[in-house]
């Protein structure tokens, strides 16, 4: 189950317990609604509560990320497993973006808040 807020330019995610497809495809529908309008996002994403994601979710983060490779500025993940920081350090490979791994959650809000406005044409 995941729980999704838009914030001007932002996109924030938090999941509980299994993340599956239908989860990403609802991340994926809000992500490109607000692309479409604001253009170039953040992404902050509260995994502490997570316990397992699904195969397809992570070929769909790979597919997904591919197609928006300039899209986003700054991804902050929130997480305390190591599996999950290393997959997210994975899937880095395919944008453009600045991304950090946090296990404070008010760090991860300040170093996104710090870079507000870069990335904006």
């Amino acid at each position: 189950m995941i729980v999704i807020e838009n914030q001007p330019r932002r996109v924030e995610v938090t999941v509980y317990a299994e993340f599956t497809l239908a989860d990403y495809q609802e991340f994926e529908n809000a992500v490109n609604y607000v692309i479409q309008f604001e253009g170039q996002v953040d992404l902050f994403f509260d995994l502490r509560e997570m316990a397992d994601f699904t195969l397809d979710v992570a070929w769909e983060d790979i597919v997904f990320s591919r197609a928006h490779a300039k899209d986003f500025s700054r991804i902050a993940v929130l997480t305390e497993s190591q599996w999950v920081a290393w997959s997210a350090w994975l899937s880095q490979i395919f944008v453009e973006a600045e991304m950090r791994i946090f296990d404070e959650e008010v760090e991860a809000r300040a170093w996104l808040a710090e870079g507000e406005g870069e990335g904006v044409a």
